[in-house]
């Protein structure tokens, strides 16, 4: 079983940066495909950016050139790094992690808890 554990989200006012944190269990951890996800209230969860184990990434284009997703296989840890944020990025986000290719849909096998991400405008 995997856990994964967010953390780092917070309040930042538009146009600022934050970095949110994802540390997993799994010992095979470097094996895995890594995601991040949001949902905002009363909308559906949404793809946010993706890392192969060969550290290919993806992104959604609401985000591209904004937010860059990393790993380090030695500390099972993933990262977002999120700058000129957005009012409208304003969500929980959600680490997620899936054995094979990235999707963009939320057919991850295993999920974290969330963690706030609050941007003011």
């Amino acid at each position: 079983q995997v856990q994964l554990v967010e953390s780092g989200g917070g309040l930042v006012q538009a146009g600022g940066s934050l970095t949110v944190s994802c540390a997993a269990s799994a010992r095979t951890f470097s094996s895995y495909t890594m995601g991040w996800f949001r949902q905002a209230p009363g909308k559906q969860r949404e793809f946010v950016a993706a890392i192969t184990w060969r550290s290919y990434t993806y992104y959604a284009d609401s985000v591209k050139g904004r937010f860059t997703i990393s790993r380090d296989n030695a500390k099972n840890t993933v990262y977002l790094q999120m700058i000129s944020l957005k009012p409208e990025d304003t969500a929980v986000y959600y680490c997620a992690a899936r054995k094979g290719s990235v999707v963009f849909g939320i057919d991850y096998d295993h999920w974290g808890q969330g963690t706030q991400v609050t941007v003011s405008s």
